[in-house]
């Protein structure tokens, strides 16, 4: 690929950015948005500008007569069918996923519900809704266990569970992202999330990029400590199972209804590879998955971003 420069929007475009937000995961959503700012006023859009997103989004966005936006949100409000809700009753175009999919996705046990109707392959877990007793819940599952908190990102309130003495003190310190709990098995094997794009009619997956985490498991000082992960990219995997993930990632992001991107996650053990979630709103920072994904494929982060912004309103 390469040389990407088919165009939806005019030069004039009033494009807005946006960032920020209210979740826990403001900080990674800026830094997303000041490099997609970046890229479209290097592209040409000279309208393009940047809203750091609080509750009077709607007010703003009308003020500035805003015509197509550019959803560089992560987490709570961003990437859960808020924002997209929003801008569907004042009717402006937006990049990435829809009402339905990003609030299916946001949700870990949601997600599941629609893959495993989808006949993909899931690790054996339990949903642990709050003030339920989570040792009777998990009696059928083996030990050592994965907590997360079902709407959360970034391995925020995540812990693992090695034995059952642990496992009332770790739900308590779960629950503090006041969410309900997703209890998964915890399964060695090799941690790897490929992208999906939509470009005109053709949906494809990028190159597959396998995670070799210094500490035990994938956690949030994994991902945001420079030297804290290896990255392989592209994954050393076989071919066929190459191809294997790359079809699973296109079945579950059609699955789940997702439009114009989405990055899947999957853990691959024994020759089985199990989707983890799916991610609606990838990250587009200098250090995200997504864009060293595409770039390994000779898709540069410029045309990445342009290539998202063309299929907003596919969502619609």
């Amino acid at each position: 690929m390469g040389n990407y420069d088919r165009r939806k929007y005019s030069n004039d475009t009033k494009i807005a950015v946006l960032a920020g937000g209210l979740s826990s995961e403001r900080e990674v959503s800026l830094r997303s948005g000041k490099n997609v700012l970046e890229a479209l006023k290097r592209l040409g859009y000279k309208n393009a500008q940047l809203i750091d997103v609080d509750r009077n989004i709607a007010k703003t966005l009308i003020e500035n007569n805003i015509q197509t936006v550019y959803n560089a949100l992560h987490g709570k409000y961003g990437e859960d069918g808020c924002i997209q809700g929003t801008l569907e009753l004042l009717g402006i175009e937006y990049t990435g996923c829809g009402v339905f999919s990003s609030a299916t996705c946001i949700n870990k046990e949601y997600t599941k519900t629609v893959l495993r109707k989808s006949g993909l392959p899931l690790i054996k877990s339990v949903f642990v809704k709050r003030g339920e007793n989570i040792k009777s819940l998990v009696k059928n599952l083996n030990y050592p266990l994965m907590l997360k908190p079902v709407c959360e990102g970034s391995s925020i309130g995540m812990y693992k569970v090695n034995k059952e003495s642990e496992l009332e003190d770790l739900y308590n310190e779960s629950l503090k992202c006041n969410q309900d709990i997703l209890a998964e098995e915890y399964i060695q094997g090799i941690c790897a999330t490929v992208g999906v794009l939509d470009d005109d009619e053709k949906t494809f997956a990028t190159e597959i990029l396998e995670l070799r985490p210094k500490n035990e498991w994938y956690d949030y000082e994994a991902k945001y400590t420079k030297g804290m992960t290896e990255f392989i990219l592209p994954a050393e995997l076989t071919e066929e199972m190459t191809k294997t993930v790359k079809d699973m990632a296109i079945h579950a992001h059609k699955a789940c209804q997702c439009k114009g991107v989405s990055r899947v996650d999957f853990l691959i053990a024994e020759g089985i590879p199990y989707i983890l979630e799916i991610n609606t709103s990838p990250g587009m920072t200098d250090t995200s998955d997504l864009p060293a994904q595409a770039l390994a494929m000779g898709i540069t982060y410029d045309e990445l971003v342009l290539m998202i912004l063309n299929n907003a309103g596919l969502n619609r």
